[in-house]
């Protein structure tokens, strides 16, 4: 789908994200320091940047400015004042994201910002069925499929975090976009519907007591 160059100087918060972006489809390479990351970026071509800005070397803020501009840039740092986040978006940056963070919000993040930057593919393709993330039309089998609003956009938040967990709650808040209040069997009702709709019962599986995993083969 897209292909990201990581920048972060702790190498567990580096691999965790690597880890995500491979398992929702992305490719990407990881750099420690900023003097590393320009290197990259003097021989690499990227989708997008996840960048920190307490870096080796030379630190986010300074490497921005070698950053072509049309590669987006996502900060990902501990810098959470208000004055931070006014200069790194005024320098160009995409998003601004503090940590600590969920690493669904992240991946959430980086699918908007590749959505807004048309550099994220906008046909997804599983078995008979085609997702085109752009008209929002689905066909299964060459055959369009109709489905409601909110089946819709379960199905593009599935898309966006394949092989990843998601639970009832967690989808009711991105899906309808509240918070959970004991009521989850809508979230069920829904998920049932897109299975049999787009021949995803052996797709779209259940995770014991969290909710709900969208399976692709790696």
């Amino acid at each position: 789908m897209a292909h990201i160059l990581i920048v972060e100087d702790e190498k567990s918060i580096n691999d965790l994200i690597a880890m995500n972006l491979e398992l929702v489809g992305h490719t990407s390479e990881q750099a420690y320091e900023g003097n590393e990351a320009l290197e990259f970026l003097k021989h690499n071509t990227y989708s997008l940047i996840i960048m920190d800005i307490m870096l080796p070397g030379q630190d986010g803020f300074t490497l921005m400015k070698h950053v072509p501009e049309n590669i987006p840039v996502i900060f990902l740092t501990a810098m959470g004042n208000l004055s931070d986040k006014v200069k790194g978006l005024n320098l160009g940056a995409d998003d601004y994201i503090v940590k600590p963070f969920e690493t669904i919000e992240l991946l959430a993040r980086i699918e908007a910002v590749l959505r807004r930057t048309n550099r994220s593919s906008k046909i997804f393709s599983l078995d008979s069925t085609v997702v085109n993330l752009e008209s929002r039309v689905v066909t299964v089998n060459d055959s369009e499929i109709e489905l409601t609003l909110r089946e819709y956009e379960l199905l593009e938040i599935l898309i966006n975090n394949i092989n990843i967990a998601l639970s009832r709650e967690k989808l009711l808040k991105l899906a309808w976009e509240y918070d959970y209040f004991g009521e989850t069997r809508t979230v069920d009702v829904h998920i049932q519907k897109l299975r049999k709709k787009l021949n995803w019962e052996n797709r779209i599986k259940t995770v014991y007591k969290i909710g709900y995993r969208l399976e692709v083969d790696q």
